[in-house]
């Protein structure tokens, strides 16, 4: 696959609008800020893309794009505090709207932020995940901001705090230096290969 190729599709509020689910789908989730769109970016090889918002949260929609036929889906970001009860509900709405349509979901990238322990938010998202059995490796963004003993620390603890999630895959990624880039798309192309991905 050549993702020099990928461009943007359109943008959805709400979960009416989302097309029908005819190509393979690569799905991005994680906490507002976590570094999804630096990842899109560095994944596409392009620097602006994948819209970098400097307010987490302000924008809530699912954002499609295209690479070679395959769609891959950012998702907007949970967890954000300051966000209205209104738009809440549209997150909630547009979220569940999107896993419960049917879609050809092949794997789920699902952000964590390396610095810090997992979120309830988190412990939630892969937990439904688990439950829907849709098949998601976890990528630990932001690990060019840990030093040496940081990082195996961090790294040791998170396999810990992800230990109910059975041998999930889990890929220490950085935008800066694109540490785990090759990793990630190895797990792409095998989802979207025959027999696909699967966390057993």
């Amino acid at each position: 696959m050549n993702y020099n190729k990928a461009f943007f599709e359109r943008a959805y509020g709400i979960s009416t609008q989302l097309p029908e689910s005819q190509a393979c789908e690569i799905a991005f989730a994680g906490r507002s800020n976590v570094g999804k769109s630096s990842l899109l970016n560095k994944l596409f090889n392009r620097k602006q893309l994948a819209r970098v918002s400097s307010v987490p949260g302000k924008t809530i929609t699912i954002n499609f794009y295209d690479v070679e036929g395959i769609k891959f889906v950012d998702l907007p970001g949970y967890g954000y505090a300051k966000i209205s009860k209104q738009e809440l509900n549209r997150f909630g709405e547009l979220m569940e709207g999107y896993f419960q349509s049917g879609r050809n979901i092949r794997l789920v990238v699902q952000l964590i932020d390396m610095r810090h322990p997992l979120t309830e938010d988190d412990k939630g998202m892969i937990t439904f995940m688990m439950q829907m059995k849709i098949p998601f490796i976890i990528v630990m963004t932001k690990c060019d901001k840990l030093k040496k003993t940081a990082y195996a620390q961090r790294l040791k603890e998170s396999k810990e705090e992800l230990a109910f999630a059975g041998g999930v895959p889990v890929v220490p990624f950085s935008a800066v230096n694109g540490q785990g880039l090759n990793g990630i798309k190895n797990y792409i192309d095998k989802a979207i290969s025959d027999g696909g991905l699967t966390n057993e």
